[in-house]
């Protein structure tokens, strides 16, 4: 059932500025990018609220049956049994003890909460209350973890921590089919690099979104995608994305152009496909391998992201991209880290957006809907 919650803290005229049709509208105030207040209400509700990715499941649960972390606030116990990934409120039945520390992890078959003893399958049924045999009208059946919503799709596992998002497949849209032909979850992990960005995570998403800055800070890319090709999409989901062309030589984004030889069959050949699912999976799909950047939010300024790359299994050597991307990645996070410090400024005002910057407007008007109407909606 949907819930009603409270509009963002931030200026609602400048919301007003933002949600203008394309052509007339303006960014985002600075508020959005460095309040503490509204970065609060975004962990909250755009975070907790909607569907994070947590990663792949294959490596979020690194050969554990059970581990806990935080998504917007909300403690998450994640259990795994037999190839099924659920996930749990990280909040013991009896008095609130956490089944695990943040962090923390464990491989047994029960949830054993350290506080009294109360131990928990890990499909979260209670097996074990200490003591509570002499309590009338006890029934362990009404006393099993709440359960949330968890989905795994195309390998990554997301979860929605308050359970009041929309199904996931709203959330999806159209996305399916568009990433479909890679195979994701086919592929085996590479290579994997985390940075540490001093930069918001939406302005990190906006500069993925855009290849408007591309000539003047990535000669490299230039040389093997044309920054002015491709189209984006306005499709049903809450996410957004275009399209690449690749230059006539070039066979994949490298130093180069060039790759191993090994194509992901089925996908396709001469373009590269850049998504943005909300709120923080980043998917660049290659002709032969495919990049995800997982964002991380730490504080309005600092966001924490890791970079994965996903490769056919016969690839071993995946550096030609990686060494690419790496590069790429750091041009981009200076640029980033700019931009924040100037958004930090008394002086900045919101400005208006270019013509080929289409798809960071179906981002910013995402973001502007949700902090008018207090929640997420995915409808377009």
């Amino acid at each position: 059932m949907a819930q009603h919650n409270p509009a963002a803290p931030i200026d609602a005229d400048a919301l007003d500025a933002a949600l203008l049709p394309f052509g007339r509208s303006r960014t985002l105030p600075a508020a959005a990018y460095t309040g503490h207040e509204i970065f609060e209400w975004e962990l909250r509700h755009l975070f907790a609220g909607t569907w994070t990715c947590l990663g792949r499941a294959d490596e979020v649960d690194e050969g554990q049956s059970q581990r806990a972390l935080t998504v917007g606030g909300i403690g998450v116990l994640l259990t795994f049994d037999e190839g099924t990934a659920r996930a749990f409120a990280n909040v013991c039945r009896h008095r609130g003890h956490e089944l695990l520390p943040e962090g923390g992890a464990a491989d047994r078959i029960a949830v054993v909460c350290p506080y009294h003893g109360w131990a928990y399958r890990l499909d979260g049924s209670l097996s074990t209350a200490t003591a509570m045999r002499e309590v009338t009208d006890f029934d362990p059946a009404e006393h099993g973890l709440v359960e949330l919503p968890a989905m795994v799709w195309e390998g990554w596992l997301f979860v929605n921590a308050t359970g009041e998002a929309p199904p996931f497949a709203d959330h999806l849209g159209d996305l399916d089919g568009l990433l479909r032909p890679y195979r994701p979850a086919e592929l085996r992990l590479r290579a994997a690099h985390d940075y540490r960005v001093a930069a918001n995570w939406k302005v990190i998403v906006e500069n993925y979104e855009e290849c408007y800055h591309c000539p003047q800070i990535h000669p490299e890319l230039c040389r093997v995608s044309p920054p002015n090709s491709g189209n984006n999409w306005d499709l049903p989901g809450a996410w957004v994305g275009g399209s690449m062309d690749l230059r006539e030589h070039a066979e994949t984004m490298s130093a180069d152009g060039r790759g191993a030889g090994v194509f992901i069959d089925g996908a396709p050949q001469r373009t590269v496909r850049y998504i943005a699912l909300f709120p923080n999976l980043l998917v660049s799909a290659h002709p032969d391998y495919v990049m995800t950047h997982r964002l991380w939010p730490v504080a309005p300024g600092v966001t924490e992201i890791e970079c994965r790359w996903y490769f056919p299994e016969e690839i071993t050597d995946p550096a030609y991209a990686v060494d690419f991307w790496d590069l790429t990645n750091r041009q981009d996070w200076a640029a980033c880290e700019s931009v924040q410090r100037g958004l930090g400024s008394p002086h900045f005002r919101p400005g208006p957006l270019a013509p080929n910057e289409d798809a960071v407007y179906r981002w910013t008007t995402l973001v502007a809907r949700a902090y008018a109407g207090g929640r997420l909606d995915p409808a377009r």
